[in-house]
């Protein structure tokens, strides 16, 4: 038997999660013990709740004018400096707080193994591993846990670049809270929320990984395999394989069929699956990612053209790559061969050399350019002729090289904290600059709030390479799953757009849906267990043929269970009687094993059986059909046989040698063994 708990990884429409707001955090419980969570994503403040961390507050210095809280409550337990009016709406001014997944709802201490699928989905562990009970194994490919490595060093040097003495609390009290204008009065979960994590933590976190490869098989205490898969969607990213020698689960998570740098996706090998569970599939299915990509170019030639500056906030990793090659392709058509191109981020230098030496995870093409040899990436090529300039900080070298107009790649992308919250200050107040939002999990609407009024342009061109719908449909024709399970989000479409039929999962049998906290009983039990012979007992058995092409052999062993492996062994030999009582342990204790009958097969034909008896001095034998089988009378003993299919029973008065005989003679005609 297996279960799924599913627990919701982000909220309404107004929050800045991590990672979408429909993707999930799995419990999976397999054989009764082993939960295996898949996915750990850390959410991060909400847009339209939290106010930008910069070094000199000015237009955000103003507190929030709201209502008379104090009034209204019958103790005063609130502090109106922990609200700040921007732009007319108030955000809360605290650290930097992050929204974990539901760990309340399971003991993590029961937890055996964590499964990674990317290295956006590990943002989380650090809490996990050092703040709980988790003494698990966590599995991760290795450019998952480099990458996500640097992802976790980016946020916290962001956040203690900027540090504040306090966090505000009071407004979480539900007393409070409920009098707050939406949306910070709706936040879920506040209570929940933690600040970030440090450097040690993360490395500790980090350090408790167990590399995997693709197709590598990793046991889990006998009685399951799980194997990562390539999904195609970032480098090192996965879908798992969790099967048993029966049974078989795919988890099928942020997977995408598009050509970019990583390795394509692996559909044959989830092919023959009882149940494909899927999740994280696009934020935006209406949008192509190719016409993205061409937007994204055309607006930035334009601004540049135009003597503007183009802020993109981004992640140091992921679509990056892929923005960086297509501009590499563009820019001398578009004219902006001297326009320079900034990526500033703590990990910049480590995320543009980890890029090139992950040569086995990347699509074929890279691959082959690494054995010519060339530099699997154009973006080495930008830095070689100095079009491409990468930095730490806004700080230091980068002043004395800064030229406008440029384009800038920087974080945080929800515009929260991190060099891009500099940017924006300084560009903000001028329409010649755009700034390019390409990450597709961020309202750009609210991450835009308090900076308004807001003179630069902005332009949304969310780059998701996910699966979309239609692909899905697709790949589940091809692996042909018998059950597919999904969020019940997956199942209808979007409530804005009812009529779209076609942005949802279409399948037959129509897939199993889950909500929030929803225990899931997957639809298939264990019928068999497999069980190992060894030779020497394999040499022992003697097959009878019972038909052309069909032998049966009895088996007396015994069976030794260890770690849910099952091996049968030959029984041991009984003790030899020994002189004196010495007392012996149970673990010596030879199990005493009962004499076997053997089993009997066959069909008895009456008419040979009649003319048996007769020989054997039983006259006056007759024989009656029943719906069953058949019954033997005789005449002169009260005795009778009853002959069934799978039965054959001698009822006599007793003479216990006359049953004796009357059964050896049946016995003439079945087969032991």
């Amino acid at each position: 038997m297996a279960r799924i708990l599913g627990q919701q990884t982000g909220w309404q429409s107004f929050f800045l999660p991590f990672r979408p707001v429909n993707s999930f955090c799995f419990y999976w419980s397999f054989i009764g013990s082993h939960l295996i969570p898949l996915v750990l994503p850390v959410r991060t403040p909400n847009a339209t709740m939290q106010r930008p961390q910069i070094q000199i507050d000015h237009h955000y210095a103003r507190l929030w004018a709201g209502y008379d809280l104090d009034a209204q409550l019958s103790a005063p337990a609130f502090g109106p400096e922990e609200l700040k009016d921007c732009a007319g709406r108030a955000f809360v001014d605290s650290v930097p707080e992050f929204c974990l997944p539901e760990m309340e709802l399971i003991d993590l201490s029961t937890v055996d193994v964590i499964l990674i699928s990317n290295y956006h989905c590990m943002m989380a562990l650090p809490y996990i591993t050092e703040h709980t009970g988790f003494t698990g194994t966590v599995y991760a490919t290795e450019p998952t846990v480099q990458i996500g490595r640097l992802l976790m060093e980016e946020l916290v040097n962001f956040i203690e670049r900027v540090p504040k003495a306090q966090s505000a609390s009071m407004w979480k009290n539900k007393e409070v809270q409920r009098l707050l204008p939406t949306p910070l009065k709706d936040a879920v979960e506040v209570a929940m929320w933690r600040r970030c994590y440090n450097m040690q933590e993360v490395n500790s976190a980090l350090s408790k990984i167990q590399l995997v490869g693709y197709s590598q098989k990793i046991e889990l205490f006998g009685a399951v395999q799980v194997s990562p898969l390539s999904s195609g969607y970032a480098l090192g990213s996965s879908n798992w394989i969790i099967q048993s020698h029966y049974e078989k689960v795919s988890y099928v998570s942020g997977s995408s069929l598009l050509t970019t740098h990583p390795q394509p996706m692996d559909q044959a090998s989830l092919k023959n699956s009882d149940v494909l569970i899927l999740t994280g599939l696009t934020q935006i299915p209406t949008a192509n990612p190719d016409g993205m990509v061409g937007e994204f170019c055309s607006n930035l030639a334009l601004t540049v053209r135009n003597g503007g500056n183009v802020l993109v906030p981004c992640y140091p990793s992921g679509v990056i790559y892929d923005l960086l090659e297509c501009l590499y392709q563009y820019i001398d058509s578009a004219g902006l061969s001297n326009v320079p191109f900034y990526f500033i981020s703590p990990v910049a230098n480590s995320s543009l050399e980890f890029s090139q030496i992950f040569a086995e995870w990347l699509c074929h093409n890279k691959q082959t350019k690494v054995y010519l040899p060339e530099p699997p990436f154009p973006h080495a090529e930008l830095i070689q002729t100095n079009k491409l300039k990468h930095y730490p900080s806004i700080h230091g070298d980068f002043s004395n090289d800064f030229k406008q107009p440029c384009v800038v790649f920087t974080g945080h992308p929800s515009l929260r904290f991190g060099d891009v919250v500099h940017f924006m200050e300084l560009w903000g107040k001028s329409s010649l600059n755009t700034i390019i939002f390409t990450e597709p999990d961020f309202s750009y609407l609210d991450a835009l709030a308090p900076y308004q009024p807001l003179a630069m342009k902005c332009v949304y061109c969310p780059i998701d390479t996910r699966l979309n719908f239609i692909q899905v449909s697709k790949l589940l024709k091809e692996v042909q799953p018998l059950h597919v399970v999904c969020p019940e989000q997956y199942t209808q479409p979007p409530p804005t757009q009812a009529h779209r039929t076609d942005l949802m999962v279409d399948c037959l049998p129509p897939a199993m849906s889950y909500r929030r906290a929803e225990v899931l009983t997957l639809p298939f039990k264990r019928r068999y267990e497999k069980i190992e012979i060894t030779p020497e007992l394999a040499d022992s058995l003697v097959p009878t043929e019972m038909k052309p092409g069909v032998s049966l052999a009895t088996v007396t062993a015994v069976l030794h269970t260890k770690d849910n492996k099952h091996v049968l062994q030959l029984p041991p030999k009984p003790p030899q009687p020994q002189g004196g009582k010495k007392r012996k342990r149970v673990a010596d204790e030879v199990p005493e094993l009962k004499p076997v009958k053997p089993l009997l097969s066959g069909s008895i034909p009456m008419d040979q059986l009649v003319q048996t008896l007769e020989k054997h001095g039983f006259s006056d034998v007759k024989v009656e059909d029943t719906p069953k089988g058949h019954i033997v009378l005789f005449q002169d003993v009260e005795t009778l046989i009853r002959i069934e299919e799978d039965s054959t029973h001698i009822m006599c008065e007793s003479d216990e040698a006359l049953r004796v005989k009357l059964q050896d003679l049946v016995l003439k005609f079945l087969q032991k063994f």
